[in-house]
């Protein structure tokens, strides 16, 4: 049973694949992300190695490209262009070596391998041959068998030579004089990626948007789209580059790194590739270039891994599609497939009814996830997503994850329409649906999941930061009815910890310490604490000082707040509700009662820093990072996390990232540690 719910799930994958492989490579049409396609690949892949005899000649892991376009004359390789079989994760590049280990057993071959690795340029591949020196053809990847002629088109890009010349020297003298005399009298093919560099693709899609059209998707698509320009004055104007990463000919190199060395002695652009002699250099690699990718002038994808010595490659042979003796380390893609399994109700801290999709357990943008919100039933009936669909889930940096998009094309007929629940599934209460929203909410103020998610919101990092009073602690204080409001955790005396599954003395007197010490509070993080709707993070401390005082901030008119610039009409609609409900300004009070003490900003005329941007990269020695993020905050400063040009200083600790780069090609202004404290001082 289970074998032909694999074999449906195969046939479905298969079908979707060739779909929009077919719209991509035949149509220049990109239906889904790179990322989601590639997760539906290695679905299949992992599927078809369970099931090796359900593989047939036509599954999209069998072949290499898509079809040649009419309007090209077809080129057929002498050495096919393969692919590159794609691995997501430090553990399948443990499975790949062990595999690897295994043919290298049964063969002469000594098993003290090294391996190159180098990035993965996200371009287009193509071929180049030279006869004598000369350039006579470019063809593309194709089928991996038959491309398609554009050496017109490839003609047109600087960084490849019309013409080879040995520019430097090579370690070995034998190759390099192999070299020289096939330049002068036989054949040279070597292979690399036609790329865009992102300078460039920003600037097309500037002016694009200028003239009223739509910018181009990604830098890929473009290069592609501009090498399939039947007018080569049309690829000219795009400004593509090339990048070497193979030489086909055969001039004596044993190894593939060689193969880098000469290739860049013969003109070309290559990759910083590294020598690695295990798997953890491989993957200490691969998270480096994972970091400095931003700060790359070409798009990279992930990271190649060779077997370096070119007879143990050969010997390894290929499998399908793939050389067994190469992997692509893609990078966690910011979009990945599953398959929906259920919808449930989550009730926030508001009342908020979210639609929650649950699924297996994906890698998505480095995290894995198993949850991704559907925002409301608006959304769900815009996406037309059904319980057992097959799901894009989309996460970007800390965003949470959500379904971007539906397969529809692989239903089976059994999925299932969501009807969202007239009752809150917690407490039973009538769910309501204010006119003119969307949101669903539960009303009951007492609702046990409204009261458990606004304590866990109070005691947040962000909000009181009490240490060691997380969500599992929370929920045993509620069962037990110690803490009901927020107000009763500065209630908390040890023996009510002690009781607790997990606490021994010192963890129950570290806790106290920390409710204690969270006592002293900035007024911005205490205005987030309410929770109150709409007040994110830069209201709160906008807030903080447009209302210098609790009195103030308790007794603010609905005109004060509408006519702030930094707070829009359903925002202080929203605050000055919540200032009217009596249970709001008695916790305000009990607050107070219970020792919290509030400090409170400077005015803004007090704040030399109101208006300047911050973003941070590198570890510093004195300050933790939260704590710069606050001092620069309490000046009046803002902390971003992206460099752009209307970012004012780099504060830039030991070990930067991309940003440093970044920063100093944008001419923003790069702060040491030292030097920060002086400008705080």
């Amino acid at each position: 049973m289970a074998k032909k719910e694999d074999q449906k799930e195969i046939e479905k994958l298969r079908e979707t694949i060739h779909y929009y492989r077919y719209a991509y490579h035949t149509l220049n049409q990109s239906l889904i992300s790179d990322g989601a396609l590639d997760s539906l690949k290695h679905q299949l892949w992992l599927l078809e190695q369970k099931h090796p005899d359900l593989v047939t000649p036509d599954s999209p892991t069998q072949r290499i490209g898509g079809v040649s376009l009419k309007y090209f004359q077809k080129v057929k390789h002498e050495m096919p262009m393969l692919s590159i079989e794609d691995i997501f994760s430090s553990q399948e590049l443990t499975e790949w070596w062990i595999y690897v280990k295994k043919l290298l057993a049964s063969s002469s071959i000594n098993q003290g391998v090294e391996f190159f690795s180098e990035p993965k340029i996200d371009g287009l591949a193509v071929d180049l041959i030279y006869d004598k020196g000369l350039l006579i053809s470019a063809s593309t990847r194709g089928d991996g068998h038959i491309g398609e002629d554009v050496t017109v088109n490839v003609r047109t890009i600087e960084a490849v030579p019309l013409r080879l010349k040995l520019y430097q020297p090579l370690s070995s003298k034998e190759v390099e004089k192999r070299t020289e005399n096939l330049i002068r009298h036989g054949k040279v093919e070597i292979r690399g990626e036609i790329y865009l560099n992102k300078k460039t693709f920003v600037r097309i899609n500037k002016e694009r948007t200028q003239k009223g059209e739509k910018p181009y998707a990604n830098s890929r698509n473009l290069a592609a789209g501009s090498i399939r320009q039947l007018d080569p004055r049309v690829t000219s104007t795009r400004n593509l580059s090339f990048l070497a990463w193979d030489l086909v000919t055969d001039v004596g190199q044993k190894k593939h790194n060689e193969e880098h060395e000469i290739t860049k002695a013969l003109g070309f652009k290559t990759d910083s590739g590294k020598l690695c002699y295990s798997l953890e250099e491989i993957v200490t690699f691969w998270q480096k270039m994972q970091e400095e990718r931003e700060g790359l002038s070409y798009p990279i994808d992930g990271v190649v891994i060779n077997i370096n010595d070119n007879q143990i490659f050969q010997t390894l042979g290929v499998t399908g599609k793939s050389p067994r003796g190469m992997r692509a380390l893609k990078f966690p893609p910011e979009q990945a497939v599953t398959r929906l399994k259920n919808i449930i109700i989550q009730i926030g801290r508001t009342g908020a009814a979210t639609p929650v999709a649950i699924f297996n357990p994906i890698n998505v943008g480095g995290v894995i996830v198993s949850r991704a919100t559907l925002h409301n039933a608006d959304e769900i009936k815009r996406l037309g997503v059904k319980i057992g669909d097959m799901v894009v889930i989309g996460r970007a940096g800390d965003v949470i994850p959500e379904v971007i998009k539906v397969l529809a094309r692989m239903r089976k007929g059994e999925e299932k329409i969501f009807v969202m629940p007239k009752k809150c599934p917690v407490c039973g209460a009538r769910l309501m649906r204010a006119k003119g929203q969307v949101i669903w909410r539960c009303p009951n103020i007492d609702c046990p999941a409204r009261r458990k998610n606004f304590l866990k919101h109070f005691v947040s990092k962000k909000a009181f930061d009490i240490q060691g009073l997380g969500p599992n602690i929370i929920q045993q204080l509620r069962r037990e009815k110690i803490i009901f409001q927020p107000g009763d955790i500065f209630h908390l005396q040890i023996t009510d910890l002690m009781n607790l599954e997990g606490f021994q003395k010192k963890s129950a007197q570290n806790l106290i310490e920390a409710i204690e010490k969270s006592k002293k509070i900035n007024f911005s993080k205490f205005i987030f604490a309410l929770g109150i709707p709409q007040v994110g993070e830069k209201t709160a401390r906008f807030l903080s000082v447009f209302t210098p005082s609790l009195a103030k901030f308790k007794t603010i008119s609905r005109e004060e707040l509408m006519i702030q610039p930094d707070i829009g009409p359903k925002t202080a609609e929203a605050i000055f509700q919540w200032l009217r409900q009596k249970a709001n300004l008695k916790l305000l009070e009990d607050l107070k009662q219970n020792g919290v003490k509030i400090n409170f900003p400077d005015s803004p005329q007090k704040q030399p820093w109101r208006g300047k941007k911050f973003v941070l990269t590198g570890k510093l020695k004195e300050f933790a990072r939260e704590e710069v993020i606050e001092k620069i905050r309490e000046r009046g400063g803002d902390v971003l996390n992206t460099v752009s040009k209307k970012v004012d200083f780099l504060i830039c600790g030991e070990k930067p990232g991309s940003k440093l780069r970044q920063a100093e090609a944008k001419k923003v202004k790069v702060v040491n540690e030292n030097q920060f404290i002086q400008m705080l001082n």
